[in-house]
């Protein structure tokens, strides 16, 4: 449960980021980042796999580019959910999704 905790942690980091970076995310309170979080680490690790493996043909001819994509879906499907994350377009949401998982690989990291 802590390394749920941690990673649920770092993401929010990314979240916070990503809101800081990008005019197109916008998240109103902490507790809707906390929220965020922990919603795109269940949606990460129960919807990712189903959309990776329904897409497999699209991402191996795009050279795996195409999970671009399906990380920017999974973190607009979470700002669907959360009365209070807003993404302005899908391009903000794939920018978004790649902060979130650049500092995911680099929190990550840090830990081992």
């Amino acid at each position: 449960m802590t390394r749920f905790a941690l990673r649920a942690t770092i993401a929010a980091l990314g979240l916070w980021l990503a809101t800081l970076l990008i005019s197109g995310l916008v998240i109103t309170d902490p507790l809707t980042l906390v929220l965020a979080a922990v919603l795109l680490g269940l949606c990460n690790a129960v919807v990712k796999p189903v959309l990776i493996i329904l897409t497999l043909p699209a991402t191996i001819l795009s050279l795996g580019l195409f999970l671009l994509v399906i990380n920017g879906a999974v973190l607009a499907l979470v700002a669907w959910m959360l009365p209070g994350f807003t993404i302005a377009g899908f391009g903000s949401a794939v920018l978004g999704a790649m902060i979130v998982s650049i500092t995911g690989i680099i929190g990550s990291m840090a830990i081992k």
